[in-house]
Protein backbone atom coordinates (compact mmCIF):
# COMPACT_ATOMS: atom_id res chain seq x y z
CA UNK A 1 0.00 0.00 0.00
CA UNK A 2 1.30 3.45 -0.94
CA UNK A 3 0.23 4.84 2.44
CA UNK A 4 2.83 2.74 4.25
CA UNK A 5 5.62 3.85 1.95
CA UNK A 6 4.51 7.49 2.36
CA UNK A 7 4.81 7.08 6.15
CA UNK A 8 8.30 5.57 5.83
CA UNK A 9 9.43 8.32 3.48
CA UNK A 10 8.01 10.97 5.81
CA UNK A 11 10.00 9.51 8.69
CA UNK A 12 13.19 9.74 6.63
CA UNK A 13 12.45 13.39 5.85
CA UNK A 14 11.86 14.13 9.55
CA UNK A 15 15.12 12.42 10.51
CA UNK A 16 17.02 14.42 7.91
CA UNK A 17 15.55 17.70 9.18
CA UNK A 18 16.40 16.80 12.79
CA UNK A 19 19.94 16.12 11.61
CA UNK A 20 20.20 19.51 9.95
CA UNK A 21 19.21 21.33 13.14
CA UNK A 22 21.29 19.21 15.53
CA UNK A 23 24.47 21.18 16.28
CA UNK A 24 27.83 19.42 16.37
CA UNK A 25 29.83 19.68 19.59
CA UNK A 26 32.78 22.00 19.13
CA UNK A 27 36.16 20.27 18.85
CA UNK A 28 34.71 16.77 18.69
CA UNK A 29 36.84 15.94 15.62
CA UNK A 30 40.10 17.39 16.90
CA UNK A 31 42.95 14.84 17.31
CA UNK A 32 43.19 13.15 20.69
CA UNK A 33 46.65 12.49 22.10
CA UNK A 34 45.32 9.35 23.84
CA UNK A 35 44.55 7.78 20.47
CA UNK A 36 46.77 4.85 19.44
CA UNK A 37 47.24 5.00 15.66
CA UNK A 38 48.11 1.30 15.33
CA UNK A 39 44.87 0.38 17.09
CA UNK A 40 42.96 2.83 14.90
CA UNK A 41 44.34 1.27 11.71
CA UNK A 42 43.45 -2.23 12.86
CA UNK A 43 39.95 -1.26 14.01
CA UNK A 44 39.15 0.47 10.71
CA UNK A 45 40.17 -2.76 8.96
CA UNK A 46 38.18 -4.91 11.39
CA UNK A 47 35.10 -2.72 10.93
CA UNK A 48 35.29 -3.18 7.16
CA UNK A 49 35.59 -6.95 7.67
CA UNK A 50 32.51 -7.07 9.90
CA UNK A 51 30.43 -5.06 7.44
CA UNK A 52 31.37 -7.55 4.72
CA UNK A 53 29.74 -10.32 6.75
CA UNK A 54 26.24 -9.08 5.93
CA UNK A 55 26.64 -9.36 2.13
CA UNK A 56 28.28 -12.71 2.86
CA UNK A 57 25.20 -13.76 4.79
CA UNK A 58 23.08 -12.59 1.84
CA UNK A 59 24.80 -15.07 -0.47
CA UNK A 60 24.86 -17.78 2.21
CA UNK A 61 21.09 -17.61 2.68
CA UNK A 62 20.30 -16.66 -0.93
CA UNK A 63 21.89 -19.80 -2.30
CA UNK A 64 19.89 -22.06 0.03
CA UNK A 65 16.38 -20.96 -0.92
CA UNK A 66 14.42 -21.86 -4.03
CA UNK A 67 15.10 -20.01 -7.28
CA UNK A 68 11.88 -17.98 -6.88
CA UNK A 69 13.16 -16.34 -3.68
CA UNK A 70 16.87 -15.65 -4.23
CA UNK A 71 16.65 -11.87 -4.69
CA UNK A 72 14.18 -11.33 -1.86
CA UNK A 73 16.32 -13.37 0.54
CA UNK A 74 19.50 -11.50 -0.42
CA UNK A 75 17.74 -8.15 -0.12
CA UNK A 76 16.40 -8.94 3.35
CA UNK A 77 19.98 -8.99 4.63
CA UNK A 78 21.27 -6.20 2.40
CA UNK A 79 18.53 -3.73 3.40
CA UNK A 80 19.67 -3.99 7.03
CA UNK A 81 22.83 -2.11 6.08
CA UNK A 82 20.62 0.87 5.30
CA UNK A 83 17.98 0.70 8.00
CA UNK A 84 20.15 -0.19 10.99
CA UNK A 85 22.90 2.28 10.00
CA UNK A 86 20.42 5.17 10.19
CA UNK A 87 18.83 3.97 13.44
CA UNK A 88 22.26 3.49 15.00
CA UNK A 89 23.35 7.04 14.18
CA UNK A 90 20.09 8.63 15.36
CA UNK A 91 19.68 6.89 18.73
CA UNK A 92 20.61 3.18 18.53
CA UNK A 93 24.21 3.64 19.65
CA UNK A 94 22.97 5.77 22.51
CA UNK A 95 20.47 3.10 23.61
CA UNK A 96 23.23 0.50 23.63
CA UNK A 97 26.20 2.49 24.95
CA UNK A 98 24.83 5.77 26.31
CA UNK A 99 24.79 6.74 29.98
CA UNK A 100 23.51 3.77 31.95
CA UNK A 101 19.91 3.63 33.14
CA UNK A 102 19.60 0.97 35.82
CA UNK A 103 21.92 -1.46 34.07
CA UNK A 104 19.28 -2.19 31.43
CA UNK A 105 19.55 0.44 28.69
CA UNK A 106 21.47 3.54 27.70
CA UNK A 107 20.12 7.08 27.75
CA UNK A 108 18.90 7.80 24.18
CA UNK A 109 19.97 11.43 24.53
CA UNK A 110 23.63 10.72 25.38
CA UNK A 111 24.78 10.23 21.78
CA UNK A 112 21.64 11.34 19.92
CA UNK A 113 22.53 11.99 16.26
CA UNK A 114 26.09 11.00 17.19
CA UNK A 115 26.39 14.07 19.37
CA UNK A 116 29.78 13.96 21.13
CA UNK A 117 30.80 11.04 18.93
CA UNK A 118 33.96 11.97 17.06
CA UNK A 119 37.75 11.66 17.17
CA UNK A 120 37.95 11.89 20.96
CA UNK A 121 38.46 8.64 22.85
CA UNK A 122 36.05 7.49 25.53
CA UNK A 123 38.02 5.86 28.36
CA UNK A 124 34.85 4.21 29.62
CA UNK A 125 34.14 2.36 26.33
CA UNK A 126 37.28 2.37 24.14
CA UNK A 127 40.33 4.09 25.65
CA UNK A 128 42.69 4.03 22.65
CA UNK A 129 40.48 4.58 19.58
CA UNK A 130 38.09 7.40 18.61
CA UNK A 131 34.57 6.96 19.93
CA UNK A 132 33.24 7.33 16.37
CA UNK A 133 35.29 4.34 15.25
CA UNK A 134 34.06 2.28 18.20
CA UNK A 135 30.48 3.27 17.34
CA UNK A 136 31.00 2.25 13.70
CA UNK A 137 32.47 -1.10 14.75
CA UNK A 138 29.50 -1.79 17.00
CA UNK A 139 27.13 -0.66 14.24
CA UNK A 140 28.20 -3.60 12.06
CA UNK A 141 27.21 -6.03 14.82
CA UNK A 142 23.82 -4.37 15.04
CA UNK A 143 23.40 -4.72 11.26
CA UNK A 144 24.05 -8.44 10.98
CA UNK A 145 21.99 -9.53 13.99
CA UNK A 146 18.48 -8.96 12.52
CA UNK A 147 19.80 -10.20 9.17
CA UNK A 148 20.50 -13.59 10.75
CA UNK A 149 16.84 -13.91 11.72
CA UNK A 150 15.63 -13.77 8.10
CA UNK A 151 16.63 -17.36 7.37
CA UNK A 152 13.92 -18.67 9.67
CA UNK A 153 10.96 -17.12 7.83
CA UNK A 154 12.51 -17.15 4.36
CA UNK A 155 10.19 -17.55 1.34
CA UNK A 156 7.05 -16.31 3.09
CA UNK A 157 7.60 -12.92 4.76
CA UNK A 158 6.27 -9.63 3.43
CA UNK A 159 9.13 -7.21 2.80
CA UNK A 160 7.53 -4.09 4.30
CA UNK A 161 6.46 -6.02 7.40
CA UNK A 162 9.95 -7.40 7.81
CA UNK A 163 11.47 -3.90 7.68
CA UNK A 164 9.16 -2.70 10.45
CA UNK A 165 10.00 -5.74 12.58
CA UNK A 166 13.72 -5.18 12.03
CA UNK A 167 13.46 -1.61 13.34
CA UNK A 168 11.54 -2.76 16.42
CA UNK A 169 13.95 -5.64 17.05
CA UNK A 170 16.93 -3.31 16.97
CA UNK A 171 15.33 -0.91 19.43
CA UNK A 172 13.74 -3.33 21.90
CA UNK A 173 15.95 -6.42 21.71
CA UNK A 174 19.41 -5.81 20.28
CA UNK A 175 20.23 -2.45 21.89
CA UNK A 176 19.18 -3.52 25.41
CA UNK A 177 21.09 -6.82 25.11
CA UNK A 178 24.21 -5.00 23.92
CA UNK A 179 23.92 -2.67 26.90
CA UNK A 180 23.40 -5.52 29.38
CA UNK A 181 26.44 -7.41 28.15
CA UNK A 182 28.99 -4.94 26.77
CA UNK A 183 28.39 -1.65 28.55
CA UNK A 184 30.59 -1.48 31.69
CA UNK A 185 27.48 -0.81 33.79
CA UNK A 186 25.23 -3.37 32.11
CA UNK A 187 23.74 -5.81 34.60
CA UNK A 188 25.04 -8.96 32.87
CA UNK A 189 28.50 -7.41 32.63
CA UNK A 190 28.32 -6.58 36.33
CA UNK A 191 27.37 -10.19 37.07
CA UNK A 192 30.59 -11.32 35.42
CA UNK A 193 29.20 -12.62 32.13
CA UNK A 194 31.86 -12.96 29.42
CA UNK A 195 30.76 -12.53 25.82
CA UNK A 196 33.85 -11.60 23.85
CA UNK A 197 32.19 -10.93 20.49
CA UNK A 198 28.50 -11.73 20.60
CA UNK A 199 27.70 -15.33 21.51
CA UNK A 200 24.54 -14.27 23.30
CA UNK A 201 24.12 -10.67 22.13
CA UNK A 202 24.20 -11.63 18.44
CA UNK A 203 23.77 -15.37 17.92
CA UNK A 204 21.67 -16.65 20.81
CA UNK A 205 19.34 -13.65 20.59
CA UNK A 206 18.89 -13.84 16.81
CA UNK A 207 18.52 -17.62 16.88
CA UNK A 208 15.79 -17.50 19.51
CA UNK A 209 14.07 -14.58 17.74
CA UNK A 210 14.24 -16.66 14.56
CA UNK A 211 12.51 -19.55 16.34
CA UNK A 212 9.78 -17.17 17.51
CA UNK A 213 9.38 -15.92 13.93
CA UNK A 214 9.11 -19.39 12.46
CA UNK A 215 6.41 -20.25 14.98
CA UNK A 216 4.53 -16.98 14.50
CA UNK A 217 4.52 -16.96 10.69
CA UNK A 218 3.75 -20.66 10.38
CA UNK A 219 5.05 -23.18 7.88
CA UNK A 220 5.72 -22.61 4.22
CA UNK A 221 3.19 -24.22 1.91
CA UNK A 222 6.04 -25.76 -0.07
CA UNK A 223 8.90 -26.84 2.16
CA UNK A 224 10.73 -29.06 -0.32
CA UNK A 225 12.85 -27.44 -3.00
CA UNK A 226 16.28 -27.61 -4.60
CA UNK A 227 18.70 -24.92 -3.37
CA UNK A 228 19.00 -22.26 -6.05
CA UNK A 229 22.78 -21.93 -6.06
CA UNK A 230 25.11 -23.95 -3.83
CA UNK A 231 28.18 -22.00 -5.09
CA UNK A 232 26.46 -18.92 -3.57
CA UNK A 233 26.37 -20.77 -0.24
CA UNK A 234 30.10 -21.51 -0.45
CA UNK A 235 30.81 -17.90 -1.45
CA UNK A 236 28.72 -16.59 1.43
CA UNK A 237 30.37 -18.91 3.96
CA UNK A 238 33.81 -17.83 2.72
CA UNK A 239 32.90 -14.14 3.09
CA UNK A 240 31.56 -14.83 6.57
CA UNK A 241 34.73 -16.68 7.53
CA UNK A 242 36.89 -13.79 6.34
CA UNK A 243 34.66 -11.15 7.92
CA UNK A 244 34.61 -13.06 11.21
CA UNK A 245 38.27 -12.23 11.74
CA UNK A 246 37.16 -8.63 12.18
CA UNK A 247 34.13 -9.74 14.20
CA UNK A 248 36.21 -11.68 16.77
CA UNK A 249 39.76 -10.33 16.57
CA UNK A 250 38.43 -6.77 16.32
CA UNK A 251 36.59 -7.23 19.61
CA UNK A 252 39.92 -6.84 21.40
CA UNK A 253 39.65 -3.16 20.34
CA UNK A 254 43.44 -3.13 19.91
CA UNK A 255 46.21 -4.47 17.69
CA UNK A 256 47.54 -6.73 20.42
CA UNK A 257 48.07 -10.31 21.51
CA UNK A 258 44.40 -10.79 22.36
CA UNK A 259 43.45 -9.91 18.78
CA UNK A 260 45.97 -12.38 17.40
CA UNK A 261 44.74 -15.07 19.79
CA UNK A 262 41.14 -14.46 18.75
CA UNK A 263 42.20 -14.55 15.08
CA UNK A 264 43.93 -17.92 15.57
CA UNK A 265 41.06 -19.43 17.56
CA UNK A 266 38.50 -18.20 15.03
CA UNK A 267 40.24 -19.83 12.08
CA UNK A 268 40.97 -23.04 13.99
CA UNK A 269 37.40 -23.41 15.23
CA UNK A 270 35.89 -22.85 11.79
CA UNK A 271 38.27 -25.32 10.15
CA UNK A 272 37.56 -27.91 12.84
CA UNK A 273 33.81 -27.49 12.59
CA UNK A 274 33.82 -27.80 8.81
CA UNK A 275 35.56 -31.18 9.02
CA UNK A 276 33.49 -32.40 11.96
CA UNK A 277 30.20 -31.56 10.22
CA UNK A 278 31.23 -33.54 7.12
CA UNK A 279 32.61 -36.48 9.11
CA UNK A 280 29.54 -36.57 11.37
CA UNK A 281 27.25 -36.58 8.33
CA UNK A 282 29.20 -39.46 6.82
CA UNK A 283 29.03 -41.43 10.07
CA UNK A 284 25.24 -41.03 9.92
CA UNK A 285 25.09 -42.45 6.41
CA UNK A 286 25.08 -39.24 4.37
CA UNK A 287 27.45 -38.13 1.64
CA UNK A 288 29.92 -35.30 2.25
CA UNK A 289 28.35 -32.18 0.79
CA UNK A 290 29.37 -28.64 -0.10
CA UNK A 291 26.35 -27.36 1.82
CA UNK A 292 27.42 -29.31 4.90
CA UNK A 293 30.97 -27.98 4.70
CA UNK A 294 29.71 -24.40 4.49
CA UNK A 295 27.23 -24.80 7.35
CA UNK A 296 29.85 -26.52 9.52
CA UNK A 297 32.37 -23.73 8.97
CA UNK A 298 29.80 -21.11 10.05
CA UNK A 299 28.79 -23.14 13.12
CA UNK A 300 32.43 -23.20 14.20
CA UNK A 301 32.60 -19.43 13.88
CA UNK A 302 29.48 -19.06 16.00
CA UNK A 303 30.74 -21.49 18.64
CA UNK A 304 34.05 -19.72 19.28
CA UNK A 305 32.64 -16.18 19.24
CA UNK A 306 31.90 -15.76 22.99
CA UNK A 307 35.32 -17.01 24.10
CA UNK A 308 37.65 -16.31 21.14
CA UNK A 309 39.99 -13.94 22.96
CA UNK A 310 40.33 -16.04 26.12
CA UNK A 311 40.64 -19.78 25.38
CA UNK A 312 43.68 -21.71 24.17
CA UNK A 313 43.84 -22.98 20.61
CA UNK A 314 43.39 -26.53 21.90
CA UNK A 315 40.26 -25.50 23.75
CA UNK A 316 38.96 -23.83 20.57
CA UNK A 317 39.18 -27.20 18.79
CA UNK A 318 37.21 -28.88 21.58
CA UNK A 319 34.59 -26.11 21.61
CA UNK A 320 34.15 -26.34 17.84
CA UNK A 321 33.97 -30.15 17.83
CA UNK A 322 31.38 -30.50 20.57
CA UNK A 323 29.25 -27.53 19.48
CA UNK A 324 29.21 -28.75 15.87
CA UNK A 325 27.96 -32.19 16.86
CA UNK A 326 25.28 -30.63 19.06
CA UNK A 327 24.16 -28.31 16.23
CA UNK A 328 24.15 -31.14 13.69
CA UNK A 329 21.90 -33.17 15.98
CA UNK A 330 19.74 -30.07 16.57
CA UNK A 331 19.24 -29.64 12.80
CA UNK A 332 18.26 -33.31 12.51
CA UNK A 333 15.88 -32.93 15.46
CA UNK A 334 14.34 -29.77 14.02
CA UNK A 335 13.56 -31.60 10.77
CA UNK A 336 11.34 -33.94 12.77
CA UNK A 337 9.27 -31.16 14.33
CA UNK A 338 6.45 -29.02 12.96
CA UNK A 339 8.52 -25.82 13.21
CA UNK A 340 9.52 -24.53 9.76
CA UNK A 341 12.78 -22.73 10.51
CA UNK A 342 13.55 -22.60 6.79
CA UNK A 343 17.34 -22.23 6.89
CA UNK A 344 17.98 -23.73 10.35
CA UNK A 345 18.79 -20.46 12.07
CA UNK A 346 17.95 -21.65 15.56
CA UNK A 347 19.70 -25.05 15.38
CA UNK A 348 22.90 -23.43 14.07
CA UNK A 349 23.19 -19.82 15.26
CA UNK A 350 20.89 -20.13 18.27
CA UNK A 351 22.13 -23.45 19.61
CA UNK A 352 25.71 -22.60 18.60
CA UNK A 353 25.62 -19.30 20.49
CA UNK A 354 23.99 -20.90 23.53
CA UNK A 355 26.33 -23.87 23.72
CA UNK A 356 29.38 -21.70 23.00
CA UNK A 357 28.42 -19.39 25.88
CA UNK A 358 27.96 -22.32 28.25
CA UNK A 359 31.40 -23.63 27.28
CA UNK A 360 32.80 -20.14 27.95
CA UNK A 361 31.62 -20.66 31.52
CA UNK A 362 33.56 -23.92 31.52
CA UNK A 363 36.88 -22.76 30.09
CA UNK A 364 37.20 -19.04 30.92
CA UNK A 365 37.90 -18.78 34.68
CA UNK A 366 34.98 -21.15 35.19
CA UNK A 367 34.22 -24.81 35.81
CA UNK A 368 37.60 -26.06 34.57
CA UNK A 369 39.32 -23.70 37.01
CA UNK A 370 37.10 -24.88 39.85
CA UNK A 371 34.80 -21.86 39.89
CA UNK A 372 31.26 -23.18 39.67
CA UNK A 373 29.83 -19.69 40.17
CA UNK A 374 31.18 -18.43 36.81
CA UNK A 375 29.69 -21.47 35.07
CA UNK A 376 26.28 -20.97 36.69
CA UNK A 377 26.32 -17.25 35.86
CA UNK A 378 26.73 -18.05 32.17
CA UNK A 379 23.88 -20.56 32.26
CA UNK A 380 21.70 -17.95 33.97
CA UNK A 381 22.68 -15.37 31.34
CA UNK A 382 21.68 -17.77 28.55
CA UNK A 383 18.29 -18.36 30.19
CA UNK A 384 17.67 -14.62 30.70
CA UNK A 385 18.71 -13.64 27.16
CA UNK A 386 16.79 -16.46 25.48
CA UNK A 387 13.62 -15.81 27.46
CA UNK A 388 13.79 -12.07 26.83
CA UNK A 389 14.56 -12.44 23.14
CA UNK A 390 11.82 -15.00 22.52
CA UNK A 391 9.06 -13.21 24.44
CA UNK A 392 9.83 -9.69 23.23
CA UNK A 393 10.41 -10.82 19.62
CA UNK A 394 7.12 -12.71 19.57
CA UNK A 395 5.34 -9.60 20.85
CA UNK A 396 7.07 -7.51 18.17
CA UNK A 397 5.96 -9.95 15.46
CA UNK A 398 2.40 -9.62 16.76
CA UNK A 399 2.57 -5.81 16.84
CA UNK A 400 4.07 -5.64 13.36
CA UNK A 401 1.46 -8.03 12.02
CA UNK A 402 -1.26 -5.72 13.32
CA UNK A 403 0.26 -2.83 11.35
CA UNK A 404 1.31 -4.76 8.23
CA UNK A 405 0.45 -8.41 7.57
CA UNK A 406 3.82 -10.14 7.87
CA UNK A 407 2.99 -13.14 5.75
CA UNK A 408 2.36 -12.93 2.02
CA UNK A 409 -0.71 -14.50 0.43
CA UNK A 410 -0.73 -18.08 -0.78
CA UNK A 411 -0.59 -16.90 -4.39
CA UNK A 412 2.37 -14.59 -3.74
CA UNK A 413 4.19 -17.38 -1.96
CA UNK A 414 3.50 -19.79 -4.81
CA UNK A 415 4.98 -17.55 -7.50
CA UNK A 416 7.86 -16.51 -5.23
CA UNK A 417 8.79 -13.37 -3.34
CA UNK A 418 11.15 -12.12 -6.04
CA UNK A 419 8.26 -11.44 -8.37
CA UNK A 420 5.44 -10.79 -5.91
CA UNK A 421 7.41 -8.46 -3.60
CA UNK A 422 9.96 -6.86 -5.92
CA UNK A 423 8.94 -7.35 -9.56
CA UNK A 424 12.33 -8.94 -10.16
CA UNK A 425 13.64 -12.40 -10.90
CA UNK A 426 16.91 -14.26 -10.38
CA UNK A 427 16.42 -15.43 -13.97
CA UNK A 428 13.16 -14.86 -15.80
CA UNK A 429 14.14 -17.61 -18.22
CA UNK A 430 13.81 -20.10 -15.36
CA UNK A 431 10.10 -19.33 -15.01
CA UNK A 432 7.66 -21.15 -17.19
CA UNK A 433 4.55 -19.66 -18.75
CA UNK A 434 2.43 -20.97 -15.90
CA UNK A 435 4.35 -19.08 -13.18
CA UNK A 436 4.38 -15.85 -15.18
CA UNK A 437 0.68 -16.21 -15.92
CA UNK A 438 -0.02 -16.64 -12.21
CA UNK A 439 2.00 -13.51 -11.50
CA UNK A 440 -0.23 -11.52 -13.82
CA UNK A 441 -3.24 -12.52 -11.71
CA UNK A 442 -1.80 -11.05 -8.52
CA UNK A 443 -3.61 -7.84 -7.75
CA UNK A 444 -1.80 -4.50 -7.96
CA UNK A 445 -2.65 -3.95 -4.31
CA UNK A 446 -0.84 -7.13 -3.31
CA UNK A 447 2.19 -6.37 -5.48
CA UNK A 448 2.66 -2.98 -3.83
CA UNK A 449 2.58 -4.21 -0.27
Amino acid sequence: MKKRWIIMMTLMVIISLIGVFTPETAGVWEPDEKMNTANVAWMITATIFVLMMTPGLSFFYGGMVGKKNVISTILQSFIAMGIISVIWVVFGFSLAFGDDIGGFVGNPATFFMFNNVGAKVNEFLAPTIPLALYALFQMKFAIITPSLITGSFAERVRFSGYMVFMILFCIFVYCPLAHWTWHPDGFLRQMGVIDFAGGIVVHASSGVAALAGAIFLGNRREQTHTPANIPYVILGASMLWLGWFGFNAGSSLAADGVAIKAFLNTNTASATAMLVWIFFDCLRGRKPSAMGAAIGAVVGLVAITPSAGYVTVGESIFIALTTTMVCNIAVHWKNHTNVDDALDVFPTHGVGGIFGTILTGVFVHGLLAGDVKVFLIHILAVVIVCAYSFIVSYILYWITNKMIPMRVSAKSEAIGLDLSQHDESYNFADFGERELAEYQTVSDKEKKY
